[in-house]
């Protein structure tokens, strides 16, 4: 800075000057004529930074490191597709899994969320070692003492969380994962475990109709007297009732594709001609009721009426066996998928006790402080020596005067 004004300095360090613009260098001179200040500030406060650093309560930060399974198509639905039209329902499985950009994103939303909070809170009393009375409060401590992330990269999720004792900073870290594990238990997370879940539910129904259709069949045997039925009649049923069963499946496979696919796709339109065949190999096989000319149809005009009432109960029967056996076949390529991806995460990096403090950071504190303390003792003695000069001028002694008659005239008033 260019100087106008010659400048000089008392013996004490003090500036004689009323120039209101200094330099660097007369701040230099400033501070350093009032070393024995500044030095003895800031070592005071390096010495209460020390002081607060060792005061602070020690931290202890645990990582555990997750592998999310992948979301690839299973094996089993290849297998499945080996099975022609039994496999339908394995296909459709396959086109309505879900499709996520980031798989880890969902497992890292599960690890975090509610109900695993909660379950860490009762299971290691959080309430009482954080000292609080509500739960809500007990959880938002946690999640500010845990932090959780997703590599977009590698995929990996990588947990970690602190507290006072490092044995149970990697206790609190292990005890997310098994949680966790506790939660996806109850849930169909995978795309074999969503499989297993529908397919199970699906199970369970055609059972109760095949439990259903076969007290029917003993019911109709006792009524009639009819016990069996010739070869050629019993093969027109089971041959009626399989197709029957594989135009469900179609139909089903159909109109859930319908739900996410145009009618311009491939596949739709694929599976349509399917269903059409097969509507049409069973017109050939069953007829219709007023048909009694086709030699492959079993109609009322041959057989006798307790026979008709036979046959219908033989044809519901082997119906649902079929559907019964196709979805046990799905059932249990589904819980082939899910136990062949084995656990729904898996630990890469199990957490383990810390040798090493994460909080607070001692060194950085007491350099932090020092460094602000010099600042601020500098400031201060720069500020006080400007307005030590500033009111050595007499306009600026009478402003300062006219200052305090106001102020005393409002005081009087007041």
């Amino acid at each position: 800075m260019v100087q106008t004004e010659p400048i000089a300095y008392k013996e004490n360090g003090d500036l004689s000057r009323t120039e209101a613009k200094i330099s660097l260098l007369d701040i230099l001179v400033l501070l350093a004529g009032r070393k024995r200040f500044l030095v003895r500030f800031v070592l005071g406060a390096a010495v209460l930074g020390t002081v607060v650093a060792f005061l602070l309560p020690v931290r202890y930060e645990a990582k555990v490191t997750l592998l999310p399974p992948s979301q690839n198509s299973s094996v089993g639905s290849s297998l499945l597709g080996q099975l022609g039209n039994l496999g339908s329902l394995g296909s459709l499985a396959s086109l309505t899994g879900l499709s996520m950009k980031n798989p880890a994103d969902m497992y890292l939303a599960f690890l975090t969320s509610r109900t695993v909070e909660d379950a860490m809170i009762n299971r290691f009393d959080l309430m009482k070692e954080y000292h609080e009375k509500r739960i809500s409060d007990t959880r938002k401590e946690l999640e500010r003492r845990t932090t959780a992330a997703a590599g977009t990269k590698d995929g990996l999720i990588r947990l970690s969380i602190e507290d006072r004792d490092p044995k149970r900073a990697a206790e609190l870290a292990n005890g997310y994962v098994e949680e966790f594990r506790k939660l996806s238990a109850s849930l169909a997370i995978t795309e074999a475990a969503r499989r297993r879940l529908f397919f199970g539910l699906q199970l369970q129904d055609a059972k109760d109709n095949l439990t259903k259709a076969e007290e029917a069949m003993r019911k109709t045997q006792q009524s009639t007297g009819v016990l069996q039925i010739d070869s050629q009649a019993r093969s027109l049923i089971e041959a009626a009732a399989i197709l029957r069963g594989q135009v469900v499946a179609k139909q089903v496979q159909i109109q859930s594709m319908q739900s996410f696919a145009a009618d311009d796709n491939p596949e739709l339109i694929l599976a349509k001609q399917q269903l059409a065949a097969l509507e049409s190999q069973l017109q050939k096989v069953a007829g219709s009721a007023t048909d009694t000319g086709s030699d492959i149809n079993l109609s009322k005009g041959r057989v006798t009426e307790s026979g008709m009432e036979y046959v219908r109960r033989y044809r519901d029967l082997k119906y649902h066996e079929t559907v019964y056996e196709l979805l046990a076949k799905e059932f249990e390529v589904a819980k082939l998928d899910e136990a062949r991806e084995g656990s729904i995460i898996q630990v890469v990096d199990a957490a383990v006790p810390p040798d090493k403090r994460s909080f607070p950071p001692r060194m950085l504190i007491v350099i932090g402080v020092t460094i602000l303390a010099f600042l601020f003792a500098g400031f201060w003695i720069v500020l006080r020596q400007g307005l030590a000069h500033a009111f050595e001028l007499p306009e600026n002694r009478q402003r300062l005067e006219a200052i305090k008659e106001h102020l005393k005239e409002k005081q009087k008033t007041a």
